[in-house]
């Protein structure tokens, strides 16, 4: 086929095709009649065009991504089984939550080579000594990322583990004794996510909320060289709108790579994706595989260091193999039979993705702004805006979702009322709320079906 084939065809310009649009609507407005608002404030067009698209976004996307497997460490033996296990199952990285300190690091880690696969750890405690330890069962050139986040543990109980003064210490002394380590210190902006708050708020917050440490830092007493080696990373919750999920995640670089420069940082971050909780449903649990599929694909393609997926049955059941295996599998389709696998950052170049990634990341880059004026994340997360806006953003979601307008099969679309769940509960599905004197309030993760499925299993025969 002759290279210069479409030479004998003109160009079309944006301009010439809105003309052209303009003619066969016959007078109706093109813009209420073919633009759409998204929840998020982003126009969304019929058509994006070269001529008004922004330059790609010269992202530092990984040339590869790993399928990781979330375990839960009740016993340290236990889950070293179920690790090596995964792994020979296909997982590529491994997710412990670690509820104690007193966990043996080296039965934990035993056989398991942490120089080849990644391995997160998340723990519910913040102690010094806990991070020498680990420091010293990874060795050199280990792939073990901590996810401490004390301003994260904030947010989400609304309290400091200790109090502001101790918690910094213990940050410190943490990146001091973490030489082995890939990273420490890790921003969760899944709970904003979960607890629905737009994405361009969640790219706000999660700029808020990383600048508080890079103002820390640079104010501490850390030499330096170590400051220029911190390394960032970040746990992402990927929503349902898929291209927008897709042009959130390579938002997310573009704020990074922007911020950090200013502090003369790592302009790398890292990044753990796993599917959303809000949209998750009860009744008709088998739909969600196909959430988790369009999330995990969103994760992929916007540029992912690495997946956990959320097995389907995960809101009302305890960890089980089926559900574990199921949702290995869901990722091991995406990269080897899907070839998910087979190009590093595929989203660069096209037009939508690209004016997506620019508007979200200049809405994030506004509201940030404003927080700033306003003191600061820990500021304005004092004072309650944060939790506020936030409440904001998921009644105004929840509303559409009462009325009908987001559609969740099997909950308020197509339900089955034959579905019984009430004797299949492992787990409480839904918002606990304990009384508790907190410094501030927290910000709650909750599902849009919470108040319907309360409702259908109260009147279950």
């Amino acid at each position: 086929m002759s290279k210069d084939l479409f030479n004998e065809f003109e160009e079309v310009s944006a301009k010439q095709w809105k003309q052209k649009i303009q003619v066969d609507l016959k007078g109706a407005d093109y813009n209420e009649t073919l633009v759409w608002k998204s929840l998020d404030g982003i126009d969304v067009k019929p058509f994006y065009h070269p001529d008004e698209t922004p330059a790609p976004a010269r992202l530092k996307a990984p040339p590869s991504w790993n399928i990781v497997e979330q375990i839960y460490v009740s016993s340290a033996e236990r889950a070293n089984k179920k690790a090596r296990e995964a792994l020979l199952k296909g997982a590529e990285g491994l997710w412990f939550i670690i509820p104690s300190e007193e966990v043996d690091l080296k039965i934990l880690f035993s056989e398991i080579d942490h120089e080849q696969y990644p391995i997160y750890l998340k723990t519910g405690f913040l102690s010094g000594d806990f991070v020498k330890k680990l420091n010293e069962a990874a060795g050199s050139n280990s792939k073990i990322y901590l996810h401490l986040d004390i301003i994260g543990n904030l947010a989400r109980t609304g309290n400091w583990y200790e109090d502001l003064k101790k918690d910094h210490e213990a940050l410190d002394a943490a990146l001091e004794n973490s030489v082995n380590l890939a990273s420490v210190i890790s921003i969760d902006t899944g709970l904003y996510q979960n607890a629905g708050a737009t994405i361009p708020q969640q790219l706000a917050y999660a700029m808020a909320h990383v600048n508080e440490y890079f103002n820390h830092i640079k104010d501490s007493k850390l030499s330096e060289e170590k400051k220029k080696n911190i390394r960032f990373q970040f746990i992402a919750a990927t929503g349902p709108n898929y291209f927008f999920e897709i042009a959130k995640l390579r938002a997310l670089r573009l704020l990074f790579a922007t911020l950090s420069g200013e502090y003369g940082l790592s302009q790398e971050c890292h990044i753990l994706a796993q599917p959303s909780k809000r949209n998750k449903t009860l009744y008709d649990f088998n739909v969600n595989l196909l959430r988790t599929t369009t999330e995990c694909m969103s994760a992929v393609l916007g540029g992912a260091n690495s997946i956990c997926n959320m097995a389907y049955d995960a809101i009302y059941h305890k960890n089980n193999k089926f559900g574990s295996r199921i949702a290995r599998n869901q990722l091991l389709i995406l990269k080897h039979e899907s070839y998910f696998e087979k190009v590093a950052n595929p989203a660069e170049g096209s037009y939508y993705i690209e004016t997506l990634t620019h508007q979200m990341a200049e809405k994030g880059l506004d509201i940030f702004r404003e927080i700033e004026k306003g003191g600061g994340f820990l500021i304005q997360l004092k004072e309650g805006i944060i939790q506020r806006k936030i409440a904001q953003s998921a009644q105004k979601e929840q509303d559409l979702f009462d009325a009908g307008d987001i559609v969740l099969i099997g909950s308020n679309k197509f339900p089955n009322p034959a579905d019984r769940m009430k004797e299949e509960l492992e787990l409480y599905p839904f918002l606990k709320q304990k009384p508790r004197k907190t410094l501030l309030p927290p910000i709650l993760e909750k599902r849009l079906t919470e108040k319907m499925e309360q409702e259908r299993l109260e009147n279950e025969e």
